[in-house]
């Protein structure tokens, strides 16, 4: 329970009306984020032609769009898809993947933000800085060491988000070490996890993924499903993690008990293990 947030019911609401979600995302974590949003209760979707993403996304309960490996065709995809969901009032969850490595996807962000309403954006902290500031990245896909979230500068990363969710209208999430989650108003910031989901590819496509799933029948807070989505993937990356130990289990391992994880999340009572920095 957080404030008057349940977040059991989040979960549990997802696994009984098993929402339709349309992603379109990137060829590398395609698989992942089909199977995390199976996982989680959802139906998964992936169309990305331009000729049909908006009958699809006219069909679905919400709408991913994954910026990792893009192209033009894709990005026309998103656009088109993106228009539809506002127009049918779906939830959109945007993950800018690697969005300052380069010139062409930071123009495709810019688009999408212009023309599309976001309900969550989720990134690492590099790309919501990125967002935030217009700032490039150096380190490709990844975080930069000095936009880690600590206890000196998590002032400065509350402010930055708050600022970009009152811009944006939307949920914004830095996810690392610290979840950092914020709608402007209220602000939640979580630390679960282990270390080797960042050894894993397509650890925060997954978690943008399982947003969309939640977000798909619990479209009424946005904020709320940002929390339990980040709290839900912290909690079974340390439950895969312990899984594995003593097994032998190395990353693959790793993957496929964190997919294991999330598909068992009903069992126990997991908000019991939610780590809690600030909120």
């Amino acid at each position: 329970m957080l404030g008057n947030m349940d977040l059991s019911v989040i979960v549990q609401r997802t696994l009984e009306k098993g929402p339709l979600i349309h992603a379109i995302t990137n060829s590398i974590t395609i698989n992942d984020c089909a199977n995390i949003i199976l996982a989680g209760g959802g139906r998964p979707t992936m169309a990305e032609s331009p000729e049909e993403v908006e009958e699809i996304t006219a069909c679905a309960d919400a709408l991913v769009l994954n910026l990792g490996n893009p192209s033009s065709s894709k990005v026309k995809a998103m656009l088109l898809a993106g228009k539809e969901a506002n127009h049918k009032g779906i939830p959109v969850v945007f993950d800018p993947v690697g969005v300052g490595a380069s010139r062409f996807r930071m123009e495709a962000a810019t688009e999408l933000l212009q023309q599309v309403q976001m309900s969550i954006i989720r990134g690492n902290t590099s790309e919501l800085r990125c967002l935030a500031q217009g700032r490039r990245s150096t380190n490709g896909v990844d975080a930069e060491k000095g936009d880690v979230v600590t206890d000196q500068n998590l002032s400065e990363w509350v402010n930055l988000l708050r600022e970009l969710s009152v811009r944006l209208r939307a949920v914004t999430v830095a996810s690392g070490e610290r979840d950092v989650i914020t709608d402007g108003s209220r602000v939640c910031v979580l630390q679960n996890g282990h270390p080797m989901m960042g050894k894993i590819t397509g650890s925060g496509c997954m978690l943008s993924a399982l947003m969309g799933a939640y977000c798909g029948a619990n479209s009424q807070d946005p904020f709320a499903v940002a929390v339990a989505a980040c709290g839900v993937v912290g909690i079974c990356g340390e439950r895969a993690y312990r899984r594995i130990q003593g097994q032998g289990g190395g990353t693959g391992s790793f993957r496929v008990a964190f997919v294991d994880a999330v598909s068992q999340i009903r069992e126990g009572n997991w908000e019991e293990e939610l780590n809690f920095a600030y909120n």
